[in-house]
């Protein structure tokens, strides 16, 4: 079961990718970078949203840019999601945002797109979650 639920995974992807994840809690940087890892992306972890804007602009700056950033909407004591996809517009008005959280209720998610992010997740997520996601915004 687990060969078919890959190559089906395999069939539908997308190419390679640049991403940005950006979430406080160590242990879910590293769970989604090794997802998206597996699922053949390039990965960049940082904690918060300064990290976030300092990494985007060097991409930028390199030639490497982010096709996408997947970033925590609350970091306890930082800037969060929303603030941080704010400063990412000045940086890049096309910058592509996943917005993620554990608070389903919260306004930013509920109306996602009204605050410029271009997919929500709900945590936790796991690697069919991510891969959908990626699809439907690069396919």
């Amino acid at each position: 079961m687990r060969d078919r639920d890959d190559r089906e995974r395999q069939e539908g992807r997308v190419g390679s990718l640049r991403i940005l994840v950006m979430d406080d809690e160590a242990m879910i940087r590293e769970m989604a970078a090794s997802m998206l890892e597996l699922l053949g992306h390039e990965v960049v972890s940082v904690a918060d949203g300064e990290e976030a804007i300092q990494a985007y602009g060097r991409a930028l700056e390199q030639g490497t840019p982010f096709a996408l950033v997947i970033m925590d909407l609350t970091i306890p004591g930082g800037m969060g999601g929303r603030e941080t996809l704010v400063r990412l517009r000045e940086i890049d008005p096309e910058v592509r945002a996943v917005v993620s959280s554990g608070y389903a209720n919260d306004p930013v998610i509920a109306s996602f797109q009204e605050h410029g992010f271009t997919a929500t997740m709900a945590k936790p997520y796991d690697i069919d979650t991510l891969q959908r996601t990626l699809d439907k915004l690069f396919a």
